[in-house]
């Protein structure tokens, strides 16, 4: 009896270790698409509000490379990976700052500023996908399909803040004493 009740104990700690280990390593984990730097800046940044800049900033920023990257004219042996990866990390980036936005309106923050920043520069995101897709290059074939998730992605991120914007309360109006 005794020797069951050990074993059913020791079982119980072993599936418990298990099924939580897994969860608190993806807890941990930073995104793949981000830099050390980046994924750190993300986990400082002590509110949502600060995470939206953050990620508009860092998609803004691979949106800029994966610019580059199609006007280099010496291009690298994995231009095709390289390309493809860009675009998912600016698409990641998008998300993950509409994630943001759902998170601070469920907590019920102040989020006017980085919503407006995130509709001007995802409508000028748009407009820079949207231009690569309708004039493609040489090797849009390599990246069609990720350049148009990234544009979905991009669409429906604006369709979020706006959304958000339009469900926010206004902020409050000072009054000047009388």
């Amino acid at each position: 009896m005794r020797l069951q009740i050990q074993t059913a104990v020791l079982l119980a700690i072993l599936v418990g270790t298990t099924v939580s280990a897994p969860t608190a390593r993806a807890q941990n984990e930073k995104k793949d698409y981000l830099t050390e730097a980046e994924a750190d800046k993300i986990r400082d940044a002590p509110m949502p509000p600060d995470r939206i800049k953050l990620f508009v900033l860092f998609a803004d920023d691979r949106l800029k490379k994966f610019q580059y990257e199609l006007t280099r004219t010496s291009p690298e042996g994995r231009r095709s990976e390289i390309l493809n990866s860009l675009l998912n990390a600016y698409a990641g980036c998008m998300d993950d700052a509409a994630d943001q936005v759902a998170l601070a309106q469920e907590k019920q923050i102040d989020i006017h500023a980085p919503l407006k920043l995130m509709q001007t520069k995802g409508k000028e995101f748009l407009e820079i996908l949207q231009k690569m897709d309708s004039n493609p290059g040489p090797e849009y074939d390599t990246y069609k399909e990720t350049l148009q998730d990234a544009i979905e992605g991009t669409k429906d991120a604006i369709a979020d803040a706006d959304k958000a914007a339009k469900d926010l309360t206004p902020a409050p109006v000072r009054r000047k004493p009388s």
